[in-house]
C-alpha cells in the first residue's frame, strides 16, 4: 500500500512540475511593457501597440509614459475609450524637416495613457501610438521607454539592452529595417502594423506550445519512472 502511495505522489510531483512549466512559457512571454511589431521599415508610418499584462509588484497601474526617441518627429496618438491621452511638447534645438516637408520647431516628447480606472494586476490592457520613421533611423534600435505608475510605486522600463544581455527592466525597443518602397500613410501603416504583430503573437504562441509540450512530456516521464518503480516492488 505505501508503494502504492509513494508511486503516486511520484507521478503527482512530475505531473505538477510540466504543468508549471508549461505556463511558465507564455507568463514569460509577456513579464514587460512590450512593443509589436518589432521591426518597421525606415521612412514607413508605424502603429506600434504597447501591451502590459502586470502592475507594479501586485498593485494596479494608473498610467503609462511612453517617452519618444528623439530622430521621431511625428507621432500621433490612437484615442482609446475611457482613457485620457496627453502629448507632452519640447522644443527642437533647432528647426527640422517633418512629414509632408513642413517646418517644426517642436516635437513629441512623450505619450501619456491614463485609464479612467485603475488596471488591476494579472490583466492585460494595450494601446497603440502611430510614428513616422525617418530614412536616417535605418539600420537603427529605437526605444521607447515606458515609465509604469502604479497606485503604489512604479516601473520604469528604460534599461538599454547591453552584450546580448537582457535588463531587468528593458525599454521597449524596435529595429528599423530597409526604407520602404512606398510610404503613404495610415493604411499601408495599420495593414503592416497588422501582419507583423499577428507574426509576433505567432512566434509567441509557438514558444509557448514547444514549453508546454516539453513540460507534459516530463510528466509523463515522471508517471512511468512511477510505475516502473511500482512494478519493480511488486516483483
Amino acid at each position: 500500500m505505501r508503494s502504492i502511495t509513494r508511486s503516486a505522489t511520484v507521478a503527482a510531483t512530475a505531473l505538477g512540475a510540466g504543468a508549471l512549466l508549461a505556463l511558465a512559457g507564455p507568463v514569460a512571454a509577456h513579464a514587460h511593457v512590450v512593443v509589436t511589431p518589432g521591426e518597421a521599415a525606415a521612412g514607413s508610418y508605424a502603429v506600434l501597440e504597447f501591451a502590459s499584462g502586470h502592475g507594479c509588484d501586485g498593485s494596479p497601474t494608473t498610467s503609462f509614459t511612453v517617452g519618444i526617441p528623439e530622430p521621431v518627429l511625428s507621432v500621433t496618438p490612437t484615442l482609446k475609450e475611457g482613457w485620457t491621452v496627453e502629448k507632452v511638447m519640447v522644443e527642437l534645438d533647432e528647426p527640422a524637416e517633418g512629414a509632408h516637408g513642413a517646418t517644426v520647431t517642436e516635437r513629441v516628447g512623450q505619450v501619456i495613457y491614463t485609464p479612467g480606472t485603475p488596471i488591476e494586476d494579472g490583466y492585460r490592457d494595450s494601446f497603440q501610438v502611430q510614428v513616422l520613421l525617418p530614412e536616417e533611423t535605418e539600420g537603427e534600435r529605437l526605444e521607447f521607454p515606458v515609465l509604469q505608475t502604479c497606485v503604489e510605486g512604479e516601473n520604469d522600463w528604460s534599461e538599454s539592452a547591453a552584450d546580448g544581455a537582457e535588463p531587468e527592466y528593458p525599454a521597449p525597443a524596435i529595429e528599423v529595417g530597409a526604407a520602404a518602397s512606398d510610404a503613404h500613410g495610415d493604411d499601408a501603416a495599420d495593414t503592416a502594423g497588422v501582419e507583423t504583430t499577428s507574426s509576433a503573437d505567432a512566434s509567441v504562441d509557438v514558444l509557448a506550445r514547444v514549453v508546454g509540450i516539453a513540460g507534459l512530456a516530463i510528466g509523463v516521464v515522471g508517471v512511468v519512472i512511477a510505475l516502473a518503480a511500482r512494478r519493480g516492488r511488486k516483483a
